[in-house]
This record gives C-alpha cells, sequence and structure tokens, in this order.
C-alpha cells in the first residue's frame, strides 16, 4: 500500500467551473437561464461563457487577478460566476446596495482590475472610482445594457466596452484556464459588516466544489429544478446555486427585482419548484397573501441569515412553501447547517412543527464538525438547549482566510482547528443546535444575559408587528435593556407602546421585557435582508439612559 502515489488521473483538481461543460452535453438543449423574453440553453450558456473567458483574457487579465461585477439578477450576473474564474481570475460581486465610497474602499482593497457593471449601477460604480487616489489606476470597465436602451452621455465614453460585445468577439472553442491546485482562489466575497467593517473573504476552488455539492445535497435539489432567483446573486454568490444549477441541470429564472406580487407571478408562469431568501422574504410573501389561495403545486423554499420567528414559518407553511432552515455565514461559502426533517415530526400539532423548524439543526453532509462550546473553557457546552457557547465549524467548506489579514485570519481560525463564527447558540438534547444571538447582539441586563433572537419570536407574534429587532439601551441601573424596533402592518388600530410591553409581560420572562419600544416605518436592512443591528445600537445608545427605569 505504501509504494501507491497519487497521479494525474485522480489528483486532477476539484473545480465547480467543470460542472458547466457537463450541463451542456447532459441538458444542452433544456433552458438554462430565462429572463423576461430571452431564454437560453445550456449549450448557449457553455458557448456564451468560453467566449466570454476569452474575452477577459484578451484585455490582459491573469490568473489571479480580481474581476468584478456590479449587477443585479440578471443572465450576465450569472454567467460571469463561470467566466470570470474561467479565465483565470478571482471573481469579486460587488454589493449595489453600498454606497459609492465604501463600493470604492472594497475595489481598492481588492485590487480589482476589471468591472463589468450594469447599466442601471454605471454612476455608482462611476462615483466610487473618483474617490480613488491619483496615483491608483482605475480598473476597466464594461458596461451591461441589458434589455436597457443605453443613452449617449460623457460617462458611457468611460467604458471599455460592452458585455455582449465582447460575448460575441470571444472565442467559443477557447481551453478555459484551469487551475493548478485546487487550493488556488476562485471567490473573494466580502462581508455584510452588519458587525464591523466588510472583510474580503477568499474561498478556493476545492471549498467552493464542495459548498455547491454539499448545498445541493443537503437540500435533496433533484435534476431540473425550476429555480427563481429571490437570493440576490452577490450575497455569497446565492448561497453556491449559480454553480450548483448546472449541476443538476436547473432553470435559472432571472429578474432585476423582485416583490410579493412579481415573485407570485412567476412561480404561477414558471412553475418553480425551488427558491432561497433570507426570512425577509417569506415574511414579504405571508403578508402579502391574505388574499391569496394555496400555491397550486408545492415551492421548496431554502431560508437563512437571521433566526426566522416560528409564526412566519408556520404561515409560510400553510400558503404550500416547503421551508428548509439552514445556517451559513459568508466564510462558509453557503448553508453548512441544516434542520434536517425527520418524519415523525410531521405528527406533531403545526406550532411545534414551526418551533422545531425554527432551530438551524445539524452539520451538512459536506462538513466535519459542528459544536457549541464555552468561550472561556472551549469545551463543549451542556446539551440542554439553555446554555450558550459559541459556534464553531470544522470543514472543507469553510474560506482560506481574509484578504490581507493574517490577524483577523487568525483569530477566527485558530490552531485548534476551529472557525469561530461569533455566533451564540446553545445545543439540544437531541444534538440540534439553535442560533441565539451574534456575540454583539447579546443583552447583559441586570447580569442576566438575554437572547435578542428570543425577544423577536415573541414580537412577531404580536397581530401587528410587521418587523422585529431588539438591541441593548444603556440604562443606569441594570447596564443594559432591551429596547424594541418595529415596523407596523397597515392597520387601522396600532398598537402603542404601552400595549406592545403589556404583550410581552405576558410572555416573557421579567428581565426580557423590552423597557423602551420604538416604532419605524421600515427597519434598516442589508442587501440580503438582514436588520441593521448595528445602526439600531446607535440609535438606542444615543437615546442614553432613561431618567427613570421601567421594571
Amino acid at each position: 500500500m505504501d509504494q501507491l502515489k497519487p497521479s494525474p488521473a485522480n489528483s486532477s483538481p476539484l473545480t465547480p467551473l467543470g460542472l458547466l461543460e457537463r450541463a451542456a452535453t447532459v441538458y444542452g438543449d433544456c433552458p438554462s437561464v430565462v429572463y423576461n423574453t430571452t431564454t437560453y440553453t445550456w449549450s448557449q450558456t457553455n458557448r456564451r461563457c468560453l467566449q466570454l473567458a476569452s474575452s477577459i483574457v484578451s484585455l490582459g487579465i491573469k490568473r489571479g487577478h480580481v474581476v468584478s461585477v456590479a449587477a443585479p439578477n440578471i443572465p450576465a450576473m450569472y454567467e460571469l460566476h463561470f467566466a470570470a474564474p474561467m479565465s483565470g481570475a478571482i471573481f469579486h460581486t460587488i454589493n449595489i446596495r453600498l454606497d459609492a465610497r465604501t463600493i470604492s474602499i472594497l475595489l481598492l482593497h481588492s485590487e480589482s482590475k476589471l468591472v463589468f457593471v450594469d447599466c442601471l449601477s454605471r454612476a455608482l460604480i462611476l462615483e466610487a472610482i473618483s474617490f480613488f487616489p491619483p496615483h491608483i489606476k482605475p480598473p476597466l470597465l464594461v458596461l451591461i445594457t441589458d434589455d436597457h436602451q443605453v443613452s449617449p452621455s460623457s460617462d458611457t465614453v468611460r467604458f471599455h466596452d460592452t458585455y455582449e460585445s465582447m460575448v460575441e468577439k470571444g472565442d467559443p472553442k477557447f481551453e478555459w484556464v484551469r487551475p493548478e491546485s485546487e487550493w488556488d482562489p476562485m471567490i473573494l466575497n466580502y462581508t455584510s459588516g452588519t458587525t464591523s467593517a466588510p472583510k474580503g473573504v477568499v474561498h478556493t476552488h476545492r471549498g467552493t466544489f464542495f459548498t455547491v455539492l454539499d448545498g445541493l445535497l443537503d437540500w435533496s435539489v433533484p435534476k431540473q429544478p425550476v429555480y427563481l432567483w429571490t437570493l440576490a446573486m452577490f450575497h455569497v454568490n446565492g448561497w453556491g446555486f449559480s454553480w450548483g444549477m448546472a449541476a443538476v441541470g436547473g432553470t435559472s429564472i432571472c429578474l432585476r427585482k423582485f416583490d410579493a406580487p412579481i415573485i407570485y407571478r412567476l412561480i404561477e408562469k414558471h412553475g418553480v419548484t425551488h427558491m432561497c431568501g433570507a426570512p425577509v422574504v417569506l415574511n414579504m410573501l405571508t403578508n402579502y397573501s391574505n388574499n391569496l389561495k394555496p400555491l397550486k403545486n408545492p415551492v421548496h423554499v431554502l431560508t437563512a441569515g437571521s433566526p426566522p420567528p416560528a409564526t412566519i414559518l408556520l404561515k409560510a407553511e400553510l400558503l404550500g412553501f416547503v421551508v428548509t432552515h439552514g445556517y451559513g455565514l459568508t466564510e462558509t461559502g453557503g448553508i453548512v447547517v441544516s434542520c434536517a426533517w425527520k418524519k415523525q415530526w410531521n405528527r406533531l400539532p403545526a406550532t411545534e412543527k414551526a418551533r422545531l423548524k425554527a432551530r438551524q439543526g445539524v452539520r451538512t453532509i459536506g462538513m466535519t464538525k459542528v459544536d457549541v462550546v464555552d468561550k472561556e473553557t472551549g469545551m463543549s457546552v451542556k446539551r440542554d438547549g439553555l446554555s450558550i457557547g459559541e459556534i464553531v465549524l470544522r470543514g472543507p467548506c469553510l474560506m482560506l482566510g481574509y484578504l490581507k489579514d493574517p490577524v483577523g485570519t487568525s483569530k477566527c481560525l485558530t490552531k485548534n482547528g476551529w472557525f469561530f463564527t461569533g455566533d451564540m447558540g446553545v445545543m439540544h438534547p437531541d444534538g440540534y443546535m439553535e442560533i441565539k444571538d451574534r456575540s454583539k447582539d447579546v443583552i447583559i441586563s441586570g447580569g442576566e444575559n438575554l437572547s435578542s433572537v428570543e425577544v423577536e419570536s415573541v414580537l412577531y407574534t404580536h397581530p401587528a408587528v410587521n418587523e422585529a429587532a431588539v438591541v441593548a439601551r444603556p440604562d443606569e441601573y441594570w447596564g443594559e435593556t432591551p429596547c424594541a424596533f418595529l415596523s407596523l402592518k397597515e392597520l387601522t388600530q396600532k398598537p402603542s407602546e404601552k400595549e406592545i410591553i403589556e404583550f410581552c409581560r405576558a410572555k416573557l420572562p421579567h428581565y426580557m421585557v423590552p423597557k423602551t419600544v420604538v416604532f419605524k416605518d421600515e427597519l434598516p436592512k442589508t442587501s440580503t435582508g438582514k436588520i441593521q443591528k448595528f445602526e439600531l445600537r446607535q440609535i438606542a445608545k444615543a437615546m442614553g439612559a432613561p431618567t427613570v427605569s421601567r421594571i
């Protein structure tokens, strides 16, 4: 046995890019991308990506250079997930909801050489580049015209070329640049910055390959699903399903923007079977559904981000959405913990099923280990559903590290082989994990640690509440007290602050009841639907301690 060694035949680097070539062979005449009146087949998508990769290389892009894109969920965005890394480049998706100055910082930090810019984001990107220092050479810009007519203007001439022109000029027989090692960087994503400054997360071909197959297996995605892109592709590359749809020959229904009526219309028109989204998407769909009948056919929804309230999960299931709940981070590239469902749970009452489904669950097939550990001792917490610790992960889906940040990398990727997430959770007796809070969102009131997520779950059961977020407000006596920020549904009779507090008092321990309630038209969110607690904490801090703390 000792004489056997790996050979070139069995050690070819793993990469999800090869899934496109296979899709063109197996599903060549089947639809790959549908967008408005445009439909591409897998053969066409494969050819277009090869031509685009060829043109990218012709611009002087070399292995290891960063190629960026600023676009919504349109065909060009989907194609670039293959074409950019097929040129040998590291692919970087820009969050188009960020402000120009932040985007400028990310472009400078990544040293991006080429940026593909959607026509509706051109002013944003040009403003971002205007913040570059004079001695820094800006990246080349390519304009994605999409189906919009772009009128001649002074800013248009600043673009090197158009997207479709680059596709047309490229070589359809281009030999795409395969990774020399499966540990080569393939993806650069920036964290949302909800708790700190954005960090550049680097994923390898190997890690991304595992993330893609792991997501498909864990969600039990069948061959040739119809997938609606309600999750932004610029958010962790659509949790890996941008490449995953090629593996199963799925049809991607692209849309530039969405709301509840558009989603329901596209589900019916295209026979959508699968979609992903943060809990805010489920909340939007359930709030709109008052006059809608349940779906004709079930639609499988994978949700992750912030813990979804059980009440929203229950409403979604009643409408015909089959919800799977998972957990992941930018640093994991996709879902790495999911609430694996047990058949015996189907016999439970609906409210109990929703409570169980609200838990994050167990490690996915592709992960090595998941645990909840005490921050002081590093030992596993008791499996009692009460003892809180930090969630730690181990497995091939994890990032290579943070770009140009060895200190930050070493802090979370520790020498003992764990990735420390910064999320606080508990482990239940059945081995299922449940998030209780971000470490920075835990509220310490009178020496008691309380979970803002638990308070939010109760607030969501109030019939008038549309969105809820709970953060710490300074208090001279208690140190901190819960402060609830709420947006309300459109009702004629809206509750008062006192009524909300009394509602919580009947359902929560005394110390967990919000002492302050702030009503807002809409809560601030990141582009991925996460409520910006960082911003709300600043508001609560600026409010200062109340003159008299209500007990």
